[in-house]
């Protein structure tokens, strides 16, 4: 018999900006993405870690992130 005692996912992520977007507005709208995406993380009560978070030189954004799988206990993975 086995159980899992811990678990986490890493993924990096690719905030694209809208290609039939005006440039300043496509950033702003990635920003929100983001900003959006991290509260939903907060609001379904998920624990995390964020690795890393660049702004690229278009605008975009790529957040490296290191999350509880599904309800799986995280043990020291976010430590």
């Amino acid at each position: 018999m086995r159980r899992i005692q811990s678990a986490c996912i890493i993924q990096t992520m690719h905030f694209l900006l809208k290609e039939d977007l005006e440039h300043g507005y496509a950033v702003r709208a990635v920003e929100e993405e983001v900003k959006k995406y991290k509260e939903h993380l907060e609001g379904n009560h998920s624990k995390y870690k964020i690795l890393s978070e660049e702004k690229q030189t278009d605008g975009s954004v790529i957040l490296e992130i290191k999350k509880q799988y599904n309800s799986s206990p995280v043990g020291n993975y976010l430590d």
